[in-house]
C-alpha cells in the first residue's frame, strides 16, 4: 500500500471537532481544509452572537450549538458526548481560529493507528520561536507538572490541537468545564496506563488574544491540579 493510500485508510476513521465561539471570520476556511482530508467536521458552536454557525453549516461541518456561551471545556464534553454514539474510531481537537494547520490531520491519524497510542498531542515546543515568550515559559512548566503527574513525558500539554482514541474516550470521566478539562485528560490517561505520543507542529500566532482568563482560570487548574494531588 502505498502512502497517499494509507494516508486514506487512516483518516477515514476520525472525525474532527472544532470548538468555535464568535469565529465567523475564520471557521469556513478551517472547516473546508479539515473536509480535504476526508474526516467528518462537527463544530460546537459555543453560544456565538455572530454568524459561526451558519458558516460552518455552510462549509460542510455539522453543527452542534449551545444556547450561551459556556467555554471550552464544555465545548469539548459536548463533542466527547456526541462522539459515544458514532462510530469512528479517532476525535481530533483542533481550534477555531485558525492557529491549528489542519493538513497536520493525517499525520495525527497515522501516528495512532500505527503506534495504538490513545492520546496523540500537537507538539509547538519543537520549534517554538512564533510563540510569544510568556507563553513559552508557562507551557514549560505546565508541561513539566502535567508530565510528572501523569507519569510520562508531556512536551506541550497545553496544546488543544489532540486526537483522542475511542478506548480513551469511554474509560475518561471529567470532573472540569473549562480550559483545565485539557490537562485533566492527560493526567488520567497516563494514570490508567495508556500513551500519550506527540506529533510536531508549528506554532502559528497572528496576534489573536487569548480566552483564558489569567486568574480565575488559573485558580481552576490549581483546584484540579489539587484533587489529583
Amino acid at each position: 500500500m502505498d502512502r497517499s493510500t494509507d494516508s486514506l485508510a487512516a483518516v477515514s476513521h476520525g472525525v474532527v471537532s472544532i470548538p468555535a465561539y464568535n469565529e465567523e471570520a475564520r471557521i469556513g476556511s478551517v472547516v473546508r481544509q479539515c473536509l480535504r482530508s476526508g474526516v467528518e467536521v462537527w463544530v460546537i458552536d459555543d453560544g456565538s452572537t455572530d454568524a459561526t454557525a451558519r458558516v460552518a453549516s455552510q462549509a460542510g461541518a455539522r453543527v452542534l450549538t449551545h444556547p450561551k456561551n459556556f467555554g471550552k471545556g464544555r465545548a469539548i464534553r459536548t463533542a466527547l458526548e456526541a462522539f459515544s454514539g458514532a462510530t469512528q474510531d479517532y476525535l481530533v481537537f483542533l481550534d477555531g481560529d485558525g492557529q491549528h494547520d489542519p493538513a497536520a490531520i493525517p499525520s495525527f491519524l497515522l501516528l495512532a493507528e500505527r503506534s495504538g497510542a490513545d492520546i496523540v498531542l500537537g507538539n509547538r515546543m519543537y520549534v517554538p520561536s512564533n510563540m510569544p515568550a510568556i507563553r513559552q515559559w508557562t507551557n514549560f512548566f505546565m508541561s513539566w507538572l502535567i508530565s510528572q503527574m501523569a507519569g510520562q513525558e508531556i512536551p506541550d500539554s497545553q496544546c488543544g490541537y489532540r486526537l483522542l482514541s475511542r478506548r480513551f474516550v469511554q474509560k475518561f470521566s471529567p470532573t472540569t468545564d473549562h480550559f483545565e478539562l485539557e490537562s485533566e485528560m492527560l493526567i488520567q490517561a497516563g494514570r490508567l496506563g495508556m500513551n500519550v505520543l506527540s506529533v510536531a507542529i508549528p506554532a502559528i500566532y497572528r496576534g489573536e488574544s487569548s480566552h483564558i482568563d489569567p486568574i480565575i482560570d488559573t485558580k481552576r487548574f490549581i483546584r484540579m491540579v489539587w484533587r489529583y494531588l
